[in-house]
């Protein structure tokens, strides 16, 4: 077991424990936490920095507004429910139409408005919250994903994943739905992460609940060799929010709009590592590279602009380097 830690650690493969004792904890302050914790908070602040983000059409907090879900939704015919202090995709529901008071999710089944008002208590109950804390409704506009994933996601909405350190976007996946997931992005539900070239936004290789992959499980086609579209104001946008947000370490998630281009969609201060085995890289070299040249201890760090941080990036982080 010592052996493989051992090699791990030569690979530069970045542990879960070094990922909270060096760098989770060392940058990011706690205080800055509720700013990505709570996910109208992170929309709020987003569009006070100019930061594109997915329409938010209302929110609700209160448990008689819950009970008239329906008629306060009642003008949309597609939309997306989620807890404001959810994580890792649950309780997030997409309805792509409304028919006679039934709402059809992406996977084509039908909810009722029972159940739908049955699902909004539960989210202002906590049930789906960080600590379990009563929470909010959150309702935002449908995201139409990009053509170009057509032939390699099943259902959902795929979505980039961007690892920023201090400002610096070191590595990114793209996260599809599958079937398993049922059209969610979200690792731990079933979706596939698929390694990106951070500094062209091809795709790599894929991992599925740990296991390295080639092919989409449901497509069958492969998930290399997709040229990303908007890839550098994908770059460009996850490394502005280290200046919105204050946080070092930070998970970035992107959504393509079809119509309106990239979205932030929420923030990490606490991302998983399965990124790298979707790279078939490790973090901690890119890290401490970024530690040596522009975060020396004992000295004031490097003052950078996004331009300089971005071509550091280019010059250095590619799969070819």
């Amino acid at each position: 077991m010592f052996n493989r830690i051992n090699q791990l650690r030569r690979q530069g493969v970045l542990s879960i424990n070094a990922r909270n004792a060096n760098y989770v904890l060392r940058y990011n302050d706690r205080r800055m936490y509720p700013l990505v914790d709570d996910k109208l908070k992170t929309k709020h602040l987003a569009i006070e920095h100019g930061v594109s983000v997915p329409g938010l059409i209302t929110h609700v907090d209160s448990d008689s507004a819950a009970k008239r879900i329906a008629e306060i939704l009642s003008p949309y015919s597609d939309f997306v429910i989620k807890p404001a202090q959810g994580a890792g995709g649950d309780g997030i529901i997409v309805i792509q139409a409304s028919h006679n008071g039934r709402y059809i999710k992406t996977s084509g089944l039908a909810i009722t408005e029972r159940e739908l008002q049955h699902h909004c208590s539960n989210i202002l109950a906590g049930l789906f919250s960080l600590g379990g804390h009563r929470d909010v409704i959150l309702v935002e506009e449908r995201i139409r994903p990009s053509t170009v994933f057509e032939k390699i996601a099943y259902q959902g909405v795929p979505d980039v994943r961007v690892i920023v350190f201090c400002g610096f976007p070191v590595m990114a996946m793209l996260r599809l739905p599958t079937r398993q997931s049922q059209g969610k992005a979200n690792l731990h539900q079933g979706a596939i992460g698929a390694g990106v070239d951070v500094v062209s936004g091809v795709t790599q290789q894929g991992v599925w609940f740990n296991d390295i992959t080639l092919t989409h499980p449901d497509t069958g086609n492969p998930l290399s060799g997709l040229q990303l579209p908007f890839w550098d104001d994908i770059l460009e946008l996850s490394a502005r929010c280290y200046e919105m947000t204050g946080l070092g370490y930070l998970g970035v998630d992107i959504v393509i709009d079809d119509s309106r281009g990239p979205l932030m969609l929420e923030l990490n201060a606490r991302p998983g590592l399965n990124i790298q085995i979707a790279n078939g890289v490790g973090l901690l070299q890119r890290l401490r590279r970024i530690e040596k040249d522009f975060l020396p201890v004992g000295k004031p760090p490097a003052q950078l602009d996004l331009a300089q941080r971005l071509a550091f990036i280019r010059a250095n982080f590619g799969l070819a380097h």
